[in-house]
């Protein structure tokens, strides 16, 4: 797992977030759920790829994203993962 301030992509437009993940073979977790999701239809309808994003909503304590995350991870691969949206709170 790395920080969009790790990777030196803090203050990044949406789009340019989501090129650096699908070019390092990442999934992309945010709180920004509306503009990622557009994102995701707009690649996927023009023929792009990515690893996954998964969305949450604010205000889950850090322990209960932490949960929902390692049950997201049991119950799907990268592959699966791969060019879908996850919605954190579903899981």
């Amino acid at each position: 797992m790395i920080t969009a301030i790790e990777a030196g992509m803090a203050g990044r437009a949406d789009s340019q977030q989501l090129e650096w993940a699908a070019s390092n073979g990442r999934a992309l977790y945010s709180f920004n759920r509306g503009d990622f999701y557009k994102l995701h239809t707009t690649w996927l309808r023009e023929g792009s790829g990515h690893y996954g994003i998964i969305l949450s909503r604010q205000g889950l304590s850090v322990g209960e994203q932490m949960r929902r995350l390692l049950r997201l991870i049991a119950v799907r691969s990268a592959e699966e993962l791969q060019n879908h949206v996850e919605f954190l709170s579903k899981v």
